[in-house]
């Protein structure tokens, strides 16, 4: 089997977990070039990489690279992007700052790996990884969507504190320790108190969307995208919630035909990647504390929404760091590999 040199930007949650994913699937590399804002030793994933400072030069002869931006370390895409695009590599970017771009395709490998090969074969060198939250909502409903198009979506996200990287985490254990304790909490990571509590807020204002969020606009503009759907009327509101791990959605969607809720199970048991577990009577239904470690997202609680024409309801859950992240990083590069497009 052939293999190839696999670069890696960025150490910090998504990057170690983009680590311990190629090493768990196998991935065939010949060498992982960790590059970082330093040369240093660093143990990722219990083994030890000679970590490299990102240059123009420490991406010769790769042949494609993972950038491991989150929502809050953005820039270095901006920064080495082309640098790495250059020197011959195609680059797969987990940031936020390209997605949107015409140029760019923006992929879940289960949903629109077709879309990705033909730009990629037309020239393109640089993919984008959807928002984590894009990425759940959207194996939830896509292979409902493509047996009977979807005309309105509207969503609740319930997202874990991980997507807001270490400090987060690190935050909710404290917080849950200090009220614990009888202690005040003091707030760094999010404007508010996070352990206890839920914040109706993720991102910054969207002025192009008044009232809305940053993150909000990216399940919307990010959906219609992907399902090529640029019409899609799209709502949703994105939570913080004092979990973790994965992150949960709400999908209350309208089709253009009635759909019962056993065909949507029907549709759903047989999408990649997604794991149905729907059973209301005896409690059965995905969770973030189930969810948490997996590679599937977990769709529950099918139902008919009566609300509306033709509406359906469902309940979505997936970990945000693997599946909508790292793990869809690397399943992206697997799919360059399978269509010989490295």
């Amino acid at each position: 089997m052939k293999e190839y040199k696999v670069g890696l930007v960025g150490i910090g949650a998504v990057g170690t977990e983009m680590v311990k994913v190629l090493r768990q699937r196998k991935f065939p590399a010949s060498e992982i070039r960790v590059l970082a804002t330093r040369d240093r030793d660093e143990e990722i994933a219990g083994e030890t990489f000679r970590v490299r400072a990102t240059t123009p030069e420490a991406f010769e002869g790769l042949d494609v690279v993972l950038f491991a931006g989150t929502e809050g370390a953005k820039g270095a895409s901006k920064m080495w992007g082309k640098a790495a695009t250059d020197a011959g590599a195609i680059v797969i970017d987990n940031g936020d700052d390209f997605r949107m771009r015409e140029d760019v395709p923006l992929v879940i490998p289960e949903i629109n790996a077709d879309d990705m090969e033909r730009m990629v074969r037309g020239g393109a060198r640089f993919i984008a990884n959807p928002n984590c939250s894009t990425i759940i909502t959207l194996m939830g409903v896509a292979a409902l969507h493509r047996v009977n198009p979807l005309r309105h979506m509207t969503a609740v996200t319930f997202q874990s504190v991980s997507g807001a990287g270490r400090a987060a985490i690190d935050e909710l254990e404290l917080q849950t320790r200090q009220l614990a304790a009888g202690e005040p909490t003091v707030p760094k990571a999010f404007a508010h108190q996070i352990a206890a509590n839920v914040l109706p807020q993720i991102g910054g204002a969207k002025p192009e969307m008044p009232g809305f969020t940053t993150e909000e606009a990216k399940l919307t503009f990010e959906s219609r995208k992907i399902l090529g759907a640029p019409g899609l009327r799209i709502a949703c509101t994105c939570v913080r919630v004092p979990v973790f791990y994965a992150h949960s959605i709400a999908v209350h969607a309208e089709f253009e035909r009635p759909f019962t809720a056993e065909e949507a199970r029907a549709v759903l048991a047989k999408a990649p990647g997604v794991k149905v577990v729907d059973d209301l009577p005896n409690a059965v239904y995905p969770m973030p504390k189930d969810f948490g470690g997996q590679d599937d997202v977990g769709v529950g609680r099918i139902r008919v929404d009566p609300s509306v024409e033709n509406g359906l309801a469902l309940w979505c859950c997936g970990d945000n760091i693997r599946k909508g992240a790292a793990l869809n990083a690397v399943q992206i590069a697997e799919e360059l590999i399978r269509r010989g497009l490295i």
